[in-house]
């Protein structure tokens, strides 16, 4: 996983989010594709950054494109170690209702989802 790479896109979606106050500009749905893409590209290394590297800022991140990468990577692995992130960064967890989030990526793997409105 390109771990560079995917820290300048969180810039980027921080930077739109401050100047445009808008949490569905387009801009920031095409950050959300870039980092789907960048941790989806690798996800043994995703796994690696997630369990050595991730930062509770950049974990929580992730929250906001986790169903989406689950249902594009289908890796139940990559779901189960952001998962066990949840110790290690409660706060996040509480603050951005992150156990939900979870559990919608674990439907988009078993298929329960239906990609529309999960």
């Amino acid at each position: 996983m390109n771990v560079e790479k995917f820290r300048e896109i969180i810039k980027e979606r921080i930077r739109i989010s401050i100047e445009t106050q808008d949490e569905w500009d387009y801009g920031i749905e095409q950050c959300w594709e870039q980092e789907i893409e960048t941790l989806s590209d690798d996800i043994p290394g995703t796994i690696e950054f997630l369990k050595n590297e991730c930062a509770a800022d950049e974990y929580s991140w992730i929250s906001e494109i986790l169903e989406e990468l689950a249902e594009r990577t289908q890796s139940k692995e990559l779901v189960e170690c952001y998962k066990s992130l949840t110790k290690k960064f409660p706060e996040e967890c509480k603050k951005y209702y992150i156990e939900g989030v979870i559990e919608n990526a674990e439907l988009m793997i078993s298929g329960g989802g239906d990609g529309e409105n999960d």
